[in-house]
């Protein structure tokens, strides 16, 4: 293991929320168009805390969806800086947290912050972690040439090229159709 639990969590959150933008998603579509989408995908990742369930909310995290998208695609010095940032908008506290199922974890935010609020926060302390590991190598953008689904690539020797196994086979079925041409 990488990270921490948290850490690895939040970073498969962040993937599967900006992997719901229409170049990212399975259907091809957006699809985080509506509070029940958000509700679904909350609930699918167990995220805890406040949930106003209505537009705003939903028009909030889009625009988090989208800047944590950016933030996945720079290099580390700009990620630091980014990350600094996030968190300063927050004013996040970091502290110690236990609920649920989870045993001790980070929290910088309170639970009964907006949602975007936490999303952002939550994602900005698991890329402390990548950043200060050196490890942002590890937030890949699938190898795929018809896929843009982010990932966390956690393989042992870093070698992990594809989003899914499906993305993995269909290349690979790419490749043999090409080289038996």
């Amino acid at each position: 293991m990488f990270f921490t639990h948290d850490t690895e969590a939040a970073l498969g959150f962040v993937a599967a929320l900006a992997d719901t933008t229409p170049a990212a998603s399975d259907s091809g579509d957006d699809e985080l168009t509506t509070p029940a989408e958000l509700v679904a995908l909350l609930d699918a990742w167990k995220y805890s805390g406040r949930r106003d369930g209505d537009a705003a909310e939903l028009g909030e995290v889009r625009e988090a969806r989208a800047r944590l998208r950016d933030l996945w695609l720079l290099d580390r010095d700009e990620a630091a800086a980014a990350v600094n940032e996030l968190l300063a908008e927050a004013r996040a506290l970091p502290r110690l947290v236990r609920h649920d199922d989870i045993d001790w974890h980070i929290h910088a935010t309170a639970l009964d912050a907006p949602l975007a609020r936490r999303i952002l926060v939550e994602a900005a302390m698991a890329f402390v972690d990548v950043i200060r590991s050196d490890q942002m190598e590890r937030l890949r953008v699938c190898d795929a040439d018809d896929c843009e689904s982010l990932y966390v690539d956690l393989s042992k020797n870093a070698s992990r090229r594809f989003c899914s196994t499906r993305c993995g086979n269909r290349m690979a079925v790419r490749a043999y159709r090409a080289r038996t041409a």
